[in-house]
């Protein structure tokens, strides 16, 4: 009987034991998410890329460097602009950004070629309006960052040029560039 009991204990210990490691928190802590160190996009691979093109219509602009886009077809696709970083929300800046891109093809047919989904789902990649880059005019325009952590999934000519004008745009004191000290976007996300 003895026995019994001990080996009933043992098996009622290692059940509770063994859901306490398995079950999901349903806990998320914010902090812990704000402060996370991961970029926007997934981690950077060295597998060659195969990019899809599509067109669609801006229906909306939720932030300096993601669009929503409606295809012909009616599918949705969220979209966060290849190579740059933006202002957040409640960033210097952040609305500004947002108006700007939006100024620049809200409710506009626009073309983009992307390469792969962020961890939101989101793909990722280059949009255009008429032959235009939207990403390099924003940071023409000093509404955004040359986004240089994932500047290896850009093209050398794509790279070079982002760089100048973000150069170009830091030295005419051009949008962001107006602040002495615009704290990027990646730093302000991690609350630094």
């Amino acid at each position: 009987m003895r026995e019994a009991r001990s080996c009933f204990r043992l098996i009622i210990a290692t059940s509770l034991f063994s859901a306490s490691c398995s079950a999901p928190s349903t806990r998320t802590d914010v902090n812990s998410l704000r402060a996370s160190t991961t970029p926007r996009y997934e981690s950077r691979s060295k597998q060659p890329v195969v990019a899809s093109t599509f067109s669609g219509r801006v229906v909306n602009v939720p932030d300096g460097d993601t669009v929503v886009v409606v295809t012909d077809d009616q599918r949705t696709h969220e979209i966060r602009l290849q190579g740059i970083d933006a202002p957040e929300g409640g960033q210097a800046f952040g609305d500004l950004s947002r108006q700007s891109l939006s100024d620049l093809i809200a409710g506009n047919e626009v073309t983009v070629r992307w390469t792969k989904r962020d961890r939101y789902h989101r793909l990722v990649g280059e949009v255009s309006i008429n032959g235009i880059d939207i990403c390099l005019e924003q940071i023409k325009a000093g509404m955004a960052w040359h986004y240089k952590y994932y500047e290896s999934e850009q093209s050398s000519e794509n790279r070079a040029r982002y760089a100048d004008a973000e150069a170009e745009a830091r030295a005419s004191r051009r949008g962001l560039w107006r602040d002495a000290s615009p704290i990027p976007p990646w730093d302000f996300r991690n609350g630094r």
